[in-house]
């Protein structure tokens, strides 16, 4: 670590049965930026393990091996933990599927700074990317009956928005210590949109940081819609099934902007349409999605049944 401006910066990788060259990759890419990595991951097999995990203990960082798969949540919360005992003020979260651009952390560092001495600011993250898309993604600012997409335009530095994805997210320790962990009962799959939004209701900012630039990909693939109406992101089943079971439970918290709640409900019948209807596999699609939504109103948590529709 060669930056003293980021030497406090912990990055906190949080892994699934990934792609071994994609992880060594974003490893390569974040090491140089930060104090130390943290891996932690969820009960994956494959001996890459043991070379990365010399590597980050090398580096002074550290692989977390878990048994079990915690889910998303539980395993940031993981990470943070190691970072806090290892004396780091900010942590830098990650998925597996991210690769931080040159500078990357250090422009959301400096932004931060600046925007914290005006007042308080629970995160910042990157605009980014998705080799997939036309297009970086842009910030959102949730209004009714449409959000505000705010591209990064070279008319600010940063753009005030209303979520972050968590992947990129800068957060010092000090904001987590008093808006809270990340919600591991989601396990996964809106668990950045419920902390920002607990973080936003305590009198939070956050913002966006147009000269920090990240890669991600979102969703597991692309999927036509009919007639020529573009494309969608696709998720497998399980994943549908967390995202309806997740998005109930958001519904239910008071922290949660009732605007946005507005808007999701409509976007459920989309959804089961999509992909109950137009984009395969169908019939366990659907099955998936009304269990999560069934699940989500009895107030069931933590991982998906291991009985989950065929």
């Amino acid at each position: 670590m060669t930056d003293a401006t980021v030497s406090d910066v912990c990055g906190v990788v949080v892994s699934y049965r990934p792609e071994p060259e994609a992880i060594a990759r974003l490893v390569d890419a974040v090491a140089p930026q930060v104090g130390a990595v943290v891996l932690v991951d969820n009960a994956s097999d494959g001996e890459w393990k043991q070379a990365l995990a010399r590597r980050l203990s090398a580096q002074g960082g550290a692989l977390l091996s878990q048994a079990h798969n915690l889910g998303l949540a539980a395993a940031q919360n993981i990470g943070i933990a190691w970072a806090r005992e290892h004396g780091y003020r900010e942590v830098l979260l990650l998925d597996q599927d991210s690769e931080p651009g040159e500078g990357m952390v250090a422009a959301l560092r400096g932004a931060l700074r600046e925007l914290s001495a005006v007042g308080p600011v629970a995160a910042v993250g990157p605009r980014f990317h998705d080799a997939r898309e036309h297009r970086d993604a842009p910030f959102v600012r949730i209004s009714f009956p449409l959000n505000r997409k705010l591209w990064c335009d070279g008319s600010t530095p940063t753009i005030a928005c209303d979520f972050l994805i968590s992947s990129g997210m800068l957060v010092p320790l000090a904001v987590i210590d008093r808006v809270g962990a990340m919600d591991a009962a989601l396990f996964i799959d809106n668990v950045d949109l419920e902390w920002s939004f607990r973080a936003r209701a305590q009198g939070y900012a956050l913002h966006g940081v147009c000269a920090a630039t990240m890669h991600h990909r979102l969703g597991d693939a692309r999927g036509a819609l009919p007639f020529g109406l573009g494309q969608v992101v696709v998720h497998g089943p399980v994943r549908l099934y967390y995202m309806m079971r997740n998005r109930v439970r958001l519904y239910r918290i008071a922290h949660t902007p009732r605007a946005w709640i507005a808007q999701d409900v409509p976007r459920v019948a989309v959804k089961l349409f999509l992909f109950g209807v137009l984009i395969g596999p169908r019939r366990r699609n659907l099955r998936c999605m009304l269990r999560g939504l069934l699940d989500g109103m009895r107030g069931r948590q933590g991982e998906a049944p291991a009985d989950l529709p065929g």
